[in-house]
């Protein structure tokens, strides 16, 4: 997430079977925000860009699970990632806004 007057933010989430709910394992603003994206990307992992949820998550503490008031937004988020791995929806960004013609 940047914008204006802003700092670059960034969060990681980790999810095994048999945890009750996903962990934040990397969380960072500026450079280490930048870093956390950029070893996403050279992993494949698709990264996610919704600033109200990353501030939301900015305040989970590391190897923390996240919040039960987190569970139907993340949730929400992972069946999409996990339609988008298996071919069921396109791959559109979803912070590109459309361009008008």
């Amino acid at each position: 997430m940047t914008g204006p007057n802003k700092r670059q933010m960034a969060v990681a989430l980790a999810y095994q079977n048999g945890d009750t709910a996903p962990k934040v394992v990397a969380s960072g603003r500026g450079l280490i925000a930048q870093a956390i994206i950029e070893r996403a990307k050279e992993n494949g992992v698709y990264v996610h860009e919704s600033e109200e949820l990353v501030s939301m998550l900015m305040q989970v503490e590391l190897d923390q699970h996240i919040p039960p008031q987190l569970y139907l937004a993340v949730a929400e988020l992972l069946a999409w990632l996990y339609r988008l791995e298996r071919g069921e929806i396109p791959a559109i960004p979803l912070t590109t806004p459309p361009v008008n013609r």
